[in-house]
């Protein structure tokens, strides 16, 4: 069952004691004002006081997974319900918490600006991402529709007006826009001229406008970030042009993040190369995608469930596939992503059960979610089976939270 806990006042030190790490030792973890202060053999750090033991031993520890490209304002739709933004709000809220969970402290949904609704939906978004300080970063994405032309001059404004109300992610939509160049450019310009990042969402299978925007990358701009996805139209270049433009994205620094578990674009629009888009030098994350929605209508929200996919494709080792949902997820968010669990690192962790990485993409339910320095999530697995012969027995339900 996982349980969500409220926002205590932070404590002084935390001791975490005996956990493993990805490279197989054993150690003692301190934290403390939400970073790592300390990491040493395990037993040979002392809390300060009893209360801030936490024995983790028989568990790997993680740094904490991203979520770093989802759909939360449609996340639980897919049986229907109510609309407005009431509705919104709460079903961002728990989309979040779900994935919070599973151990992503941090996460970017993309908010669609286009439709009827206005821009009610991101506001609801943000809401949420505000009542949810303490336990998760929430950043939200405005999703426009086209741009260009006097078609597109009502969702200029439109955008325009999301980031004035607090959009943290200029988004973009170019296969939409019958001028993909000319709503690329556009869209670069208004995150220039707010110093913001750029999230296309794209299935980049238009190869004019993704040379342009090496290009454009490639000379530099004032976004503090760019990256396209789910970008399955990668996969059907041929070899010679998936390197040209792997190492023109590699170049202008555009990372991609690709959605194994088939995320929010259409069926069979594939899925990246993301072996040969590694090779090439571009910086390759996993994301989740829509959640339980019309566009998809299953989804668990977990992060270690798209690790696990990359690896069980060949896609990637399990240990780099878990840097796909992990400190490189995190740096397309803009976050701080070290290299392992390091002294001096921020306390966002994730502690699975398991021995191994492998082993914990693999059965790692249960859980213990870090953020800042502190426990925001746990969920606890227990399997059980009958002693004695079958037969009728007494058990006790499984605790399991309807939502």
């Amino acid at each position: 069952m996982s349980e969500v806990t409220p926002d205590p006042p932070p404590a002084d030190q935390l001791l975490l004691r005996g956990p493993r790490l990805a490279d197989g030792r054993l150690v003692d973890v301190a934290l403390a004002d939400g970073r790592i202060a300390a990491v040493a053999p395990a037993g040979t750090l002392h809390p300060d006081r009893p209360g801030d033991l936490v024995d983790l031993s028989g568990y790997l520890l993680l740094p904490a997974p991203a979520e770093p490209h989802a759909h939360h304002d449609t996340a639980l739709t897919a049986a229907g319900g109510p609309a407005g933004p009431g509705a919104v709000e709460r079903r961002v809220t728990e989309a979040a918490l779900l994935q919070l969970g599973h151990g992503a402290t941090a996460q970017r949904g993309h908010v669609t600006v286009s439709d009827d609704r206005g821009l009610a939906a991101l506001l609801a978004a943000l809401r949420a991402g505000r009542a949810l300080r303490g336990l998760a970063e929430l950043t939200t994405v405005a999703l426009p529709g086209p741009l260009t032309g006097r078609a597109g001059a009502d969702q200029r404004a439109r955008l325009r007006e999301a980031v004035a109300r607090g959009a943290d992610v200029v988004g973009g939509a170019p296969d939409l826009d019958p001028d993909p160049v000319g709503h690329l450019m556009w869209v670069l310009a208004l995150a220039d001229e707010h110093r913001l990042p750029v999230d296309l969402h794209t299935g980049a299978a238009d190869r004019d406008w993704l040379a342009r925007l090496v290009a454009v990358a490639s000379a530099g701009g004032g976004w503090r970030g760019l990256c396209l996805g789910p970008a399955g139209g990668l996969g059907r270049l041929a070899p010679p042009a998936l390197r040209r433009l792997g190492e023109g994205l590699a170049a202008g620094r555009v990372r991609v993040v690709c959605l194994p578990q088939g995320g929010c674009a259409p069926p069979g629009a594939g899925q990246p190369p993301v072996r040969a888009l590694a090779a090439a030098g571009v910086l390759v994350a996993a994301g989740g995608g829509a959640l339980r929605s019309a566009a998809h209508p299953v989804g668990r929200g977990d992060p270690l469930e798209a690790a696990f996919l990359l690896a069980a494709a060949g896609e990637r080792a399990p240990l780099a596939a878990y840097n796909a949902v992990g400190p490189l997820a995190r740096t397309v968010l803009g976050l701080p992503a070290p290299g392992g669990v390091v002294a001096g690192g921020p306390a966002e962790l994730l502690a699975v059960r398991g021995d191994s990485v492998a082993e914990a993409l693999s059965l790692g339910y249960s859980r213990l979610v870090f953020h800042r320095g502190r426990i925001v999530a746990r969920t606890s697995a227990v399997r059980e089976f009958p002693a004695g012969p079958p037969g009728r027995a007494a058990w006790e339900l499984p605790r399991q939270q309807a939502g």
